[in-house]
């Protein structure tokens, strides 16, 4: 195992599998269950890394496939490492690139070697093989880094959003063999997790996590974790679930994926997601996530709240005077900005109302954190759903 990053696991709950622990890493440690914001191209839109700071984000996540293009990995590493470029003290995760390798499965070409596609920059061929997916994160400086993964989609088909948004890469899908393409996936995904660990370069200052592969199998799923916890790494990650499945079809396959993976290792499920994707993931032992939504969706009027989300440009807040959510202590409830206000900075073209809203969705996700930690502590999960009634908490993982 990596020295660079430790676990320390302090409680855990009583009636379920969720746990509470803290992750130490070069840059600082992070309680978890955590949730990390993401900074893509090493600045989350639009916000100081204090202000992200001060909603009780503790780690952030880069995506070191940006970065690479763009200004490149060695004028990131020129320039001290991602920690110092972007101004941010604390831990740094970084995705390497499997995610986008798939999403853009219609201007790539998979190979055994890699993935070789088109810039989104200039539109020039490039290949990334495991060994350069960690030497890229190697630069960049991050505490934790991620495998070179082989990410297909965990449904058969493409899912409404890719037929919507992307019908070249959704006829891709449609031909495909999917249980075969899942076979094939994990075993690539096995042979290049090793390809990585002999590339890697900085072991004692970064730790590298592998990615359990499978979709909704889950004879794969227990093959593939199997595969990547023969190396001994400080964590594992749960890939493959981000693709357009429902809320039980990620609940289901993570439920079954944990159980592969050491309980003396953090768990990190990648890409997800909606409050209740994450108290159903914690509660199957998964101590780690990150997601667009919160940023996304502040840019966009999208306010999350723990009754459901609102729509800040609608007419019915025109002359609403209140907060976005009552009780929320972000910078924009307590600063007494108005739900009217609000609207008009977005019907106006205003840069604050992405600022605020991003800055409140924030916050909304690391409330849902530490009420999470105070639910596993006092096995209080009653009183968390009559809290957090945006997460539907209904079920208790089976085997708990």
């Amino acid at each position: 195992m990596s020295e660079a990053i430790g676990f320390t696991v302090h409680a855990s709950c009583a009636s379920t599998r969720g746990r509470l622990g803290t992750v130490q890493t070069p840059h600082g440690s992070f309680s978890t269950p955590a949730f990390m914001p993401v900074g893509t191209r090493a600045t989350i839109k639009g916000l100081l890394p204090t202000q992200v700071r001060e909603t009780g984000s503790e780690i952030i996540l880069n995506n070191a496939y940006h970065l690479m293009l763009r200004p490149g990995d060695e004028a990131v590493r020129n320039r001290g490492g991602v920690h110092a470029f972007m101004r941010w003290e604390g831990p740094i995760l970084t995705d390497s690139g499997g995610y986008q390798a798939w999403s853009m499965a219609d201007i790539n070409d998979l190979t055994e070697e890699g993935v070789t596609f088109k810039s989104i920059i200039d539109g020039s061929r490039i290949a990334l093989s495991p060994e350069r997916a960690i030497e890229v994160q190697n630069n960049l400086g991050p505490d934790i880094i991620m495998a070179l993964d082989d990410c297909p989609p965990s449904t058969a088909g493409p899912s409404d959003h890719v037929e919507a948004r992307r019908p070249k890469l959704a006829r891709a899908l449609r031909k495909q063999d999917h249980v075969g393409r899942l076979e094939a996936a994990v075993d690539r995904t096995a042979r290049w997790l090793e390809r990585c660990v002999l590339a890697h370069r900085r072991p004692h200052d970064q730790g590298l996590f592998g990615i359990v592969q499978g979709g909704g199998n889950s004879d794969l799923r227990k093959r593939s974790a199997e595969q990547v916890t023969q190396h001994d790494l400080p964590g594992y990650a749960i890939g493959g679930v981000a693709g357009g499945e429902d809320h039980s079809q990620i609940a289901e396959t993570v439920e079954l994926t944990t159980e592969f993976l050491p309980e003396d290792r953090p768990r990190y499920l990648m890409g997800v997601g909606y409050e209740r994707d994450l108290v159903a993931a914690v509660r199957s032992g998964v101590d780690m996530f990150d997601c667009v939504l919160p940023t996304r969706n502040g840019r966009n009027a999208g306010a999350f709240t723990r009754h459901g989300r609102l729509q800040l440009r609608n007419a019915r807040f025109k002359d609403d005077d209140g907060p976005i959510e009552a009780g929320c202590d972000c910078v924009a409830c307590e600063g007494g900005f108005s739900r009217a206000y609000l609207r008009h900075l977005f019907q106006a073209g205003e840069m604050l109302g992405p600022q605020l809203v991003s800055l409140h969705n924030l916050r909304h996700f690391q409330r849902l954190m530490l009420d999470i930690r105070a639910a596993i502590r006092d096995d209080a999960w009653s009183v968390f759903a009559r809290a957090w009634p945006v997460a539907e908490l209904t079920t208790t993982p089976s085997g708990a």
